[in-house]
């Protein structure tokens, strides 16, 4: 079985923003301006998308743009709407991975977060029983780091040659964690896009940027309304 995302890869991009001293006095309205600009920052809440490549935008020309939590991001810019999105994606990633490294990305505030693994998992033949408690290791995490955050789960499904009995379980571990830890749930994040050769990269697997914005939309559906 070829595994599902083949490449990991981790881009940090940090934003580094100084400020020289100026000979001149500001203005009023410059210092009106600092004010609104400071006020919308520390009111602004931050999203965090914490998954896999199907997060990250694996093989997308302009991931930064293109990846399903980047079209979300300007969803919610066109809806003046005061959250961040940021994309915790890394390729090829297992629940595993996950809960090892899920406390590094809390070092920052997290109003919502939304979970995206699984996937890795499913195509590996990892046992479901593991999936699950490792997405619930990731769960108790953040729960326990900010116990007010929003909470929502991405359910996914395998392909039938996995076996039957396997597909069918690995499919229930998403709405019974949902359901457990009062998470929204998205039922399946490919919806309408798996399965589908116009909307997956040439590996059958990864969405492309049109993918993406149908997988944004599923998302979309349920993220609102923790909003």
């Amino acid at each position: 079985m070829q595994k599902l995302f083949p490449f990991s890869a981790l881009v940090f991009l940090v934003f580094f923003c100084g400020c020289g001293n100026s000979s001149q006095p500001k203005t009023n309205t410059e210092k009106d301006t600092v004010k609104e600009v400071s006020a919308k920052t520390q009111s602004q809440k931050s999203i965090l998308f914490f998954g896999n490549s199907l997060t990250a935008g694996y093989g997308l020309d302009d991931p930064q743009n293109d990846a399903f939590p980047s079209v979300i991001q300007q969803t919610i810019d066109s809806l003046k709407l005061p959250y961040k999105v940021v994309n915790g994606g890394l390729s090829g990633e297992t629940s595993s991975d996950g809960k090892n490294r899920i406390n590094w990305l809390l070092r920052q505030p997290v109003n919502v977060f939304v979970l995206e693994l699984g996937a890795n998992d499913g195509l590996r033949g990892i046992p479901v029983a593991e999936t699950e408690a490792s997405l619930q290791s990731i769960i108790d995490q953040v729960k326990a780091k900010y116990p007010k955050a929003k909470l929502v789960m991405t359910g996914m499904q395998v392909p039938p040659n996995m076996g039957g009995t396997y597909a069918s379980d690995f499919k229930k571990v998403f709405p019974k964690l949902a359901k457990k830890n009062n998470m929204a749930l998205v039922p399946f994040l490919l919806e309408n896009v798996a399965g589908n050769r116009d909307l997956n990269q040439r590996d059958g697997i990864h969405p492309t940027a049109k993918g993406a914005k149908i997988v944004a939309q599923n998302v979309w559906q349920v993220l609102k309304d923790q909003l």
